[in-house]
């Protein structure tokens, strides 16, 4: 038709413009659905996957959060844990569900553990995710029992060094924050002793009490009552500064490995796909809970120390650098799935 009949040119000229102002409309009404969405987030109960079993260190500032942000949000917040297989079953399913914020994860450095142990992954450890902040940081303790004649870490080091792998160290399992924690603790002090895995915190706890292992890495929360009860002894802790629960306990690089450092730390992320607009909504309302001072004094008690990472490019930097680090140490320690 209008190959024999064209169009005037001013007719043309007219279509093309109101074409242009129709997606340029369509264009503004979707930034004002998206900020909307997050003005009225959340519409219904939010579920944060907790990657690990319920009651263990790993799921304790998740609930508490959990606790703080039903509070804000006026929304349940159900704690959902996804044990298993070095926290990748949850990790899936967090990076599987659809990235409108009524989904959340609680990410930690085992996640990139599990990244370096694990040959094929069904997600991105890195990429599959929208960060949001990151909530703390966990540093261990290393203890001994009551029979090892060490009573610092520069005697333990003597001692291992007279007797190459006949002093054994516990951890929660082949690959654990414990047993990497471990395996650099040795390497950085040049020693050798032989790491005894065990299925989850309980089981290594118990024989550690009962001294059929003598030296161990647990988190340091579990371990208060044994250590002010006389039943395991603390050398150092693990992290870059003194814990406020251990003031009088050194770090461990100041107390003869210098440079040593390592830390559990805890984050939020979403799935991929979160918009701008609701990332922001979801970290400022988390910097919320952060700063209240009786949500920190919660984690104190429960051995964890607020970690502030502001914005959330600042999260995925520091997820990058961990990713790389954790790499490194999985690969010098040896470990390996079975």
């Amino acid at each position: 038709m209008h190959a024999l009949f064209p169009l005037p040119s001013i007719m043309l000229d007219y279509s093309m413009k109101t074409t242009a102002c129709i997606f340029a409309l369509m264009a503004a009404c979707g930034s004002v659905a998206q900020n909307a969405s997050a003005q009225t987030f959340p519409t219904r109960p939010v579920r944060l996957i907790i990657p690990f079993s319920a009651g263990g260190a790993a799921d304790v500032p998740g609930r508490i959060l959990g606790q703080r942000l039903s509070e804000l949000f006026k929304q349940q917040v159900v704690i959902e844990n996804r044990p298993g297989a070095g926290s990748t079953i949850g990790a899936e399913a967090a990076a599987k569900a659809p990235p409108d914020g009524h989904t959340l994860f609680l990410l930690s450095n085992t996640h990139f553990v599990s990244a370096a142990l694990y040959k094929k992954l069904p997600y991105d450890a890195l990429n599959d995710y929208t960060p949001i902040s990151q909530i703390t940081n966990a540093p261990n303790v290393l203890v001994v029992h009551p029979s090892l004649p060490a009573k610092t870490i520069k005697e333990l080091i003597a001692l291992a060094k007279s007797k190459p792998n006949q002093i054994d160290y516990a951890s929660s399992g082949n690959g654990s924050t414990q047993h990497l924690t471990g395996a650099l603790f040795t390497k950085m002090a040049g020693i050798q002793m032989t790491h005894v895995p065990y299925r989850g915190s309980g089981p290594a706890t118990a024989d550690l009490l009962a001294g059929q292992v003598t030296v161990g890495f647990p988190g340091i929360a579990g371990m208060l009552q044994f250590i002010k009860g006389g039943k395991l002894r603390a050398l150092g802790v693990t992290g870059g500064k003194r814990s406020p629960e251990l003031p009088e306990v050194p770090t461990i690089a100041e107390a003869g490995v210098p440079g040593y450092e390592m830390v559990a730390w805890f984050g939020i992320t979403g799935p991929k796909g979160m918009t701008r607009d609701l990332q922001m909504r979801l970290h400022g309302d988390l910097l919320r809970v952060l700063k209240n001072t009786d949500f920190q004094k919660s984690l104190r008690v429960a051995g964890h120390e607020i970690a502030f990472q502001d914005p959330p490019e600042k999260f995925y930097d520091f997820m990058k650098v961990e990713a790389a680090k954790w790499a490194r140490v999985v690969q010098d320690s040896g470990a390996r799935v079975e």
